[in-house]
């Protein structure tokens, strides 16, 4: 008798399981759109991924300096492939999906930002995500110092007062330190982010089935982000899943007991408690 195959969610949460530096990112990503394209191909993608980056790997010099990487980098990913910001259509969630992203050659900063990540580290490029306030970007340790650049506009390093106007943009405090901005995030980081792109695709489209799906792996990213177990109660709510409602609202108030929406969470639990005694 054959083993039975794992669930999607399972095979998400045996690849988070592991150390973060041990995190294949590429194919996390490409699990979360598992969700919505079943019966993904997800080793095709990363075969994609591997192909290209052998190509790549044969225009540089085995001596090549980070700059020249960086050039040529550049150069194949948004010259020769083409892959493009899709500033048109930034919300499509189309764009928060990898598979999506290396079909149509477009998406928006946190994906881009991924597959320049997963180029650059097989051509031997330190890269590291940053968690930008409203732009994801990525950074580069170099000899004077740190390179930041942006694949959303075609791998464009960004000066410091060009990161320092950005984040005017977004943070209404003047002179905050900027260094605590471009912190490496980790691969746990970049997913939840991920997540809370389309979290708010969803939330905003009033789709939640697809919500439901997001939380589910938000929860397998960040478990100890009791809001996103809030949150997910009341989707299961919505759709009228009143056992698994109650449970994890129940679990938000234990975990949360001096939270400012306590008084309305625990109305929502005794209403779910009165509908799953009536299921018994």
């Amino acid at each position: 008798m054959s083993a039975r195959e794992p669930e999607p969610l399972e095979r998400f949460s045996a690849l988070l399981s592991r150390a973060d530096g041990e995190i294949d990112l590429a194919r996390a990503c490409l699990q979360i759109a598992e969700d919505v394209y079943p019966g993904l191909d997800v080793d095709g993608y990363l075969g994609e991924i591997e192909r290209f980056a052998k190509r790549l790997r044969a225009r540089l010099a085995p001596d090549a300096a980070l700059e020249d990487r960086v050039i040529a980098l550049n150069e194949f990913l948004f010259g020769d492939l083409g892959f493009c910001g899709n500033a048109d259509n930034y919300y499509d969630p189309r764009n928060s999906y990898l598979n999506e992203v290396l079909d149509r050659r477009a998406g928006i900063p946190l994906t881009l930002s991924v597959l320049y990540m997963e180029f650059g580290w097989r051509i031997e490029l330190p890269l590291a995500g940053v968690s930008f306030p409203g732009h994801f970007l990525v950074r580069l340790p170099m000899r004077g110092g740190t390179l930041v650049l942006d694949p959303f506009a075609g791998g464009v390093p960004q000066s410091g007062d060009e990161l320092r106007e950005r984040l005017r943009r977004v943070v209404a405090v003047a002179d905050l330190p900027l260094d605590q901005f471009l912190e490496p995030a980790s691969k746990r980081q970049i997913l939840a982010r991920l997540l809370r792109n389309l979290k708010g695709i969803y939330r905003e489209k009033d789709n939640p089935e697809r919500l439901l799906q997001v939380l589910n792996r938000m929860i397998i990213v960040a478990p100890e982000a009791a809001g996103e177990r809030r949150d997910r109660g009341y989707v299961y709510q919505r759709l009228e899943c009143w056992r698994p409602a109650l449970q994890d609202l129940t679990e938000y108030l234990e975990r949360e007991p001096d939270a400012t929406d306590v008084h309305e969470v625990r109305a929502s639990v005794m209403e779910l408690s009165r509908r799953c005694a009536r299921l018994n």
